[in-house]
């Protein structure tokens, strides 16, 4: 807000030059940021060797939020069947809401592993994913814990591994890991685009952004799922903020805050895309609007935050929230400019050093997504990087809706359709590719 009265005074003494500094520190911020993406690829080439597996397996508590997942709750629990851990040292809860009596019929047509249980949330508000977390979090006896959406397809010794990771020697201060998340969608669909791009996104963000982030030892937002964490480091900070609608980002930095440092994991969460605009759209908001609430909060003090922490906040909720608000009008403003000057019959008057800069802001991106889909057994096309601009300007519709959503209904949560699982055959292998 004080920025933008700011930019406001500026504008009414000298318009003119406000506009010039405007358009400069876009490009300046376009050229950062494009350097960070080349800062984050190269740290994430350094892998360190696999842990040991850990001699004695501790207790581990799995929890899964649903609400309104009645068609896939029997692909769940048997996904869930399929981890190996050792039964004894193991439980989870299927976290149902009291008003869902459709997804409590279906699960209690289903055979339960013996480790496998029940819990109703009572009524209570806000009605959130991250309430209902909170309220298996005070149920949980495991040492550590972890965290699964109802669409997900875990790798079986996913468990093992973050076990082995927590246990490995210099790692205490390891208070949360977060597994890569993989998109599989089928070969036909009616929203390959969307499909395509979302799965490229994801391949970014969890096989190079977040890798980079860990071996750079900075603080980053963890996904909404196979989160794994030391339990007493997690009741210490309260568990999740159950007003928070992208909790899990939020999370991330209230961890570092705490004293605690994250790290990534190799063995993957497949999950499938949100499918058509009808569907990815409210989701994006959600997110959006989650970065915006937790921009606001983390930046309201910054005392145990440090400048690495709000390097690592500005470079990924700031600079996320800012590239969705500009992607459209960057776009509209190039094309803008080739039409006119096609329409008119003369050279285009595009500035060079804009073009330039909006040009290394998207080599940033392709090279990043090109590396973190062979990380993660994808494809990735010249079509691909040819349709990425109509996919981030996608990102400023989602943003418009975000912020009024922040200020309409700041606590909402917006709920993604799940569906059954009728995958065919995956673009995500289920190999690790290293680069």
């Amino acid at each position: 807000m004080a920025l933008a009265v700011v930019v406001g005074a500026a504008w009414l003494h000298d318009a003119a030059l406000t506009l010039t500094l405007l358009i400069f520190s876009l490009q300046a911020g376009f050229l950062v940021a494009a350097g960070w993406r080349a800062l984050l690829l190269a740290a994430s080439l350094r892998q360190p060797p696999g842990p040991a597996p850990a001699k004695d397996l501790p207790r581990y508590t799995i929890l899964v939020a649903l609400f309104q997942e009645a068609e896939i709750a029997a692909q769940l629990v048997e996904r869930l069947s399929q981890i190996d851990y050792p039964p004894d040292r193991l439980e989870g809860f299927l976290l149902l809401e009291a008003d869902d009596p459709e997804t409590r019929a279906a699960i209690d047509k289903l055979q339960l592993p013996s480790w496998l249980s029940v819990i109703v949330a009572p009524d209570g508000a806000p009605r959130t994913k991250p309430r209902a977390l909170n309220i298996g979090l005070a149920t949980a006896t495991g040492e550590l814990l972890t965290v699964y959406d109802a669409e997900d397809d875990p790798d079986p010794l996913q468990l093992r591994e973050a076990a082995a990771t927590f246990a490995a020697e210099g790692s205490r201060d390891v208070w949360a890991l977060q597994a890569p998340l993989r998109i599989r969608s089928p070969v036909v669909t009616e929203s390959m685009f969307l499909d395509r791009q979302f799965a490229i996104e994801y391949a970014s963000l969890f096989e190079v952004t977040l890798p980079g982030l860990a071996r750079l030892r900075l603080p980053f937002p963890l996904g909404g799922t196979s989160n794994h964490f030391r339990i007493e480091h997690l009741r210490a900070i309260g568990g999740w903020d159950s007003h928070n609608v992208t909790e899990d980002a939020d999370l991330g930095f209230r961890l570092w805050r705490a004293g605690g440092r994250l790290d990534v994991l190799s063995r993957p969460t497949f999950e499938p895309p949100p499918g058509d605009l009808q569907h990815w759209l409210p989701q994006r908001t959600r997110w959006l609007k989650g970065f915006m609430q937790t921009w606001g909060v983390h930046t309201r003090d910054l005392r145990g935050l440090g400048w690495r922490g709000l390097l690592a906040l500005t470079m990924t909720l700031g600079t996320a929230i800012a590239s969705a608000a500009i992607h459209a009008l960057s776009l509209a403003w190039l094309l803008a400019n080739l039409l006119i000057a096609m329409a008119a019959d003369l050279p285009p008057e595009t500035p060079a050093f804009a073009v330039s800069v909006l040009g290394i802001g998207a080599l940033a991106s392709w090279v990043n997504a090109a590396i973190g889909c062979r990380r993660a057994g994808m494809d990735y096309t010249i079509t691909d990087m040819v349709s990425a601009p109509a996919y981030w300007s996608l990102m400023s519709l989602a943003f418009v809706h975000a912020a009024w959503r922040l200020i309409s209904q700041p606590f909402a949560w917006d709920k993604t359709v799940h569906f059954a699982d009728r995958t065919s055959s995956c673009e995500a292998a289920t190999g690790r590719e290293t680069v």
